[in-house]
Protein backbone atom coordinates (compact mmCIF):
# COMPACT_ATOMS: atom_id res chain seq x y z
CA UNK A 1 0.00 0.00 0.00
CA UNK A 2 2.91 2.34 0.78
CA UNK A 3 4.37 1.71 -2.69
CA UNK A 4 1.05 2.68 -4.30
CA UNK A 5 0.94 5.94 -2.34
CA UNK A 6 4.55 6.76 -3.24
CA UNK A 7 3.93 6.15 -6.93
CA UNK A 8 0.75 8.26 -6.85
CA UNK A 9 2.60 11.13 -5.18
CA UNK A 10 5.41 10.80 -7.74
CA UNK A 11 2.86 10.92 -10.58
CA UNK A 12 1.19 13.96 -9.02
CA UNK A 13 4.55 15.70 -8.73
CA UNK A 14 5.44 14.84 -12.32
CA UNK A 15 2.06 16.13 -13.53
CA UNK A 16 2.58 19.33 -11.52
CA UNK A 17 5.94 19.91 -13.21
CA UNK A 18 4.36 19.38 -16.64
CA UNK A 19 1.57 21.83 -15.79
CA UNK A 20 4.16 24.34 -14.59
CA UNK A 21 6.42 24.02 -17.67
CA UNK A 22 3.85 23.79 -20.46
CA UNK A 23 1.22 26.46 -21.08
CA UNK A 24 -1.09 24.10 -22.96
CA UNK A 25 -1.42 21.68 -20.05
CA UNK A 26 -3.79 23.42 -17.69
CA UNK A 27 -4.95 22.83 -14.14
CA UNK A 28 -7.43 25.34 -12.80
CA UNK A 29 -9.00 25.72 -9.41
CA UNK A 30 -10.17 28.27 -6.87
CA UNK A 31 -7.57 27.47 -4.24
CA UNK A 32 -4.28 25.68 -3.86
CA UNK A 33 -5.98 22.90 -1.90
CA UNK A 34 -8.45 22.28 -4.69
CA UNK A 35 -5.61 22.19 -7.24
CA UNK A 36 -3.67 19.69 -5.14
CA UNK A 37 -6.77 17.51 -4.75
CA UNK A 38 -7.44 17.63 -8.48
CA UNK A 39 -3.81 16.81 -9.16
CA UNK A 40 -3.96 13.76 -6.88
CA UNK A 41 -7.15 12.49 -8.55
CA UNK A 42 -5.65 13.05 -12.01
CA UNK A 43 -2.52 11.19 -10.85
CA UNK A 44 -4.72 8.26 -9.79
CA UNK A 45 -6.45 8.29 -13.18
CA UNK A 46 -3.08 8.49 -14.94
CA UNK A 47 -1.81 5.55 -12.90
CA UNK A 48 -4.89 3.47 -13.71
CA UNK A 49 -4.59 4.30 -17.41
CA UNK A 50 -0.93 3.27 -17.34
CA UNK A 51 -1.73 0.01 -15.55
CA UNK A 52 -4.83 -1.00 -17.51
CA UNK A 53 -4.57 0.49 -21.00
CA UNK A 54 -0.87 1.02 -21.68
CA UNK A 55 0.13 -2.69 -21.70
CA UNK A 56 -2.55 -3.43 -24.30
CA UNK A 57 -1.46 -0.51 -26.48
CA UNK A 58 2.19 -1.55 -26.11
CA UNK A 59 1.33 -5.11 -27.17
CA UNK A 60 -0.66 -3.94 -30.19
CA UNK A 61 2.08 -1.51 -31.23
CA UNK A 62 4.94 -3.95 -30.67
CA UNK A 63 6.02 -3.96 -34.35
CA UNK A 64 6.26 -0.15 -34.32
CA UNK A 65 8.13 -0.23 -31.01
CA UNK A 66 10.67 -2.64 -32.48
CA UNK A 67 10.93 -0.77 -35.79
CA UNK A 68 11.58 2.58 -34.08
CA UNK A 69 13.86 1.04 -31.43
CA UNK A 70 11.48 2.11 -28.68
CA UNK A 71 10.95 5.72 -29.75
CA UNK A 72 7.28 4.96 -30.41
CA UNK A 73 6.98 4.80 -26.61
CA UNK A 74 6.87 8.62 -26.68
CA UNK A 75 3.74 8.42 -28.82
CA UNK A 76 2.18 5.80 -26.53
CA UNK A 77 2.91 8.01 -23.48
CA UNK A 78 1.32 10.98 -25.26
CA UNK A 79 -1.79 8.93 -26.01
CA UNK A 80 -2.03 7.87 -22.35
CA UNK A 81 -1.78 11.53 -21.28
CA UNK A 82 -4.49 12.53 -23.78
CA UNK A 83 -6.70 9.68 -22.53
CA UNK A 84 -6.16 10.90 -18.96
CA UNK A 85 -7.13 14.42 -20.03
CA UNK A 86 -10.28 13.09 -21.71
CA UNK A 87 -11.25 11.04 -18.64
CA UNK A 88 -10.60 14.05 -16.38
CA UNK A 89 -12.92 16.10 -18.57
CA UNK A 90 -15.62 13.41 -18.33
CA UNK A 91 -15.24 13.41 -14.53
CA UNK A 92 -15.50 17.22 -14.51
CA UNK A 93 -11.95 17.74 -13.26
CA UNK A 94 -10.13 20.90 -14.24
CA UNK A 95 -7.18 19.25 -16.03
CA UNK A 96 -6.71 19.59 -19.78
CA UNK A 97 -4.01 18.79 -22.33
CA UNK A 98 -4.35 20.78 -25.53
CA UNK A 99 -2.93 19.12 -28.61
CA UNK A 100 -0.95 16.05 -29.55
CA UNK A 101 2.53 17.63 -29.56
CA UNK A 102 1.92 19.14 -26.16
CA UNK A 103 1.02 15.65 -24.97
CA UNK A 104 4.26 14.26 -26.45
CA UNK A 105 6.35 16.85 -24.64
CA UNK A 106 4.25 16.50 -21.49
CA UNK A 107 4.63 12.72 -21.57
CA UNK A 108 8.40 13.11 -21.86
CA UNK A 109 8.51 15.55 -18.94
CA UNK A 110 6.26 13.33 -16.81
CA UNK A 111 8.39 10.26 -17.55
CA UNK A 112 11.64 11.98 -16.60
CA UNK A 113 10.30 13.64 -13.44
CA UNK A 114 8.43 10.51 -12.34
CA UNK A 115 11.56 8.42 -12.78
CA UNK A 116 13.62 10.91 -10.76
CA UNK A 117 11.04 11.08 -7.98
CA UNK A 118 10.77 7.29 -7.83
CA UNK A 119 14.55 7.12 -7.39
CA UNK A 120 14.44 9.64 -4.53
CA UNK A 121 11.26 8.53 -2.73
CA UNK A 122 11.28 5.33 -0.63
CA UNK A 123 10.12 2.11 -2.24
CA UNK A 124 8.69 0.04 0.61
CA UNK A 125 5.52 -2.05 0.87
Amino acid sequence: MMNFAVKTIANAGALAVAVWLLDKITLTGDSTGKKVGTLLVVALIFGLVNVLVKPIVNLLSLPLLILTLGLFTLIVNALMLLLTSWLADKLDLSFHVEGFWTAVLGGLIISIVSWALNVILPDRD
